[in-house]
């Protein structure tokens, strides 16, 4: 299985679990969606970065500014 499509499942299944009736669960299954969503949001960046696409765009797709998405990612 490529490694985006078991990250894709991997989101889907955490976001499933925030639903869960134990908050305690839930609790967890959002930290752990959001951990996941951080680590391919940085790869995400790091493709975008090698395909050419300049800060300024990755920012304006991201929602950010050009400085946040550099400070973020760039010096990495």
């Amino acid at each position: 299985m490529p490694q985006v499509t078991k990250e894709v499942d991997d989101m889907l299944t955490l976001a499933r679990a925030t639903g869960d009736d134990d908050p305690r669960a839930a609790l967890a299954a959002a930290r752990e969606l959001r951990r996941t969503a951080d680590r391919t949001e940085a790869a995400v960046v790091r493709r975008a970065r090698l395909q050419g696409l300049a800060w300024a765009e990755i920012a304006e797709q991201l929602g950010v500014s050009r400085q946040a998405v550099h400070k973020k990612y760039g010096r990495r």
